[in-house]
């Protein structure tokens, strides 16, 4: 109830700071640009359609919460806690930080070529704004790469446990980390980033685009998993303590959410290429699985 309580009174004091905000000359200016410059929609509904395309590669890895669930000292104190924290980093360090770009610079004054955070930054003032940037990117893509190869050495490691994938991935180190998953993860990751030298112009469409399908299957898996539990175990899911809401209904409405984003990658020109050319993972998943089984 607290936690409510906090969240609506920040509501309602922004709100207050919004209007006062709109009194000055610089709150018309934010209304303006906002508004104006084309409207709500200046490249129609469909490039508003295709912008959910990048806000899914930019959440990849929300659900590295639940991976973390096993070196976790207390998950059911630590792992709701976690996740209770999600919308409002979001509301925060997402929309929070568009909404401030979009207020001071209108949309079509941006550039591909710079950051929009140092042309804002260089507004204020700061005139080490780009070397702020890079930090904050390079840290940013620090701690993305790390999180991968932690959940891609876990996930190798309890495959291996359950005779999925090679013994050697299921070896501890005298750290109890899995090295040798940790390794094989660097190395992925290290081939991946070759793409940037020999397609400079295509490296980041084709990786965000693969990164964004393959995760909406993680997801989707995640969802039928949790349908299927609920089923098969209600007496669990009625003892849980943290349950998700509406379920099986939010299973099945996020699922054809999903499927309506793969509709309109495939209609994109910048995204159909790669849409084509993911089931040749898929496909190679299945062999291997076979592969292994017999």
């Amino acid at each position: 109830m607290i936690k409510i309580i906090t969240i609506v009174a920040l509501i309602a004091i922004g709100i207050i700071l919004l209007i006062i905000g709109f009194e000055t000359d610089s709150g018309k200016v934010a209304v303006s640009n906002l508004w104006e410059h084309g409207g709500l929609f200046p490249n129609g509904a469909f490039g508003f359609l295709m912008a959910f395309q990048m806000v899914v590669f930019a959440f990849v890895g929300v659900e590295l919460v639940g991976v973390a669930a096993a070196e976790t000292a207390n998950p059911k104190k630590n792992i709701p806690s976690a996740i209770n924290k999600i919308p409002v980093r979001i509301l925060l360090f997402y929309v929070g930080a568009l909404f401030v770009i979009l207020t001071i610079n209108p949309w079509d004054t941006l550039s591909a070529a710079s950051s929009p955070f140092v042309q804002v930054f260089a507004l204020v003032g700061i005139p080490i704004a780009a070397g702020l940037i890079n930090f904050v990117v390079l840290t940013s893509a620090a701690s993305a790469g790390n999180s991968g190869m932690f959940s891609t050495s876990r996930m190798l490691y309890s495959l291996s446990n359950n005779k999925q994938a090679p013994k050697a991935y299921g070896k501890l180190n005298k750290n109890a980390v899995p090295q040798n998953g940790l390794i094989f993860s660097a190395v992925v990751v290290s081939i991946g980033a070759l793409l940037s030298y020999f397609m400079p112009d295509d490296a980041f469409s084709i990786v965000t685009t693969i990164s964004a399908i393959c995760f909406i299957w993680v997801w989707s898996i995640i969802l039928i998993s949790h349908i299927i539990y609920k089923k098969r175990h209600p007496e669990l899911h009625k003892t849980s303590v943290f349950k998700a809401p509406l379920t099986p209904f939010i299973n099945y409405l996020v699922l054809a959410f999903f499927l309506f984003l793969l509709v309109i990658m495939g209609i994109s020109e910048s995204t159909r290429t790669s849409l084509l050319l993911t089931p040749i993972w898929f496909i190679l998943l299945f062999v291997l699985y076979k592969v292994r089984k017999k």
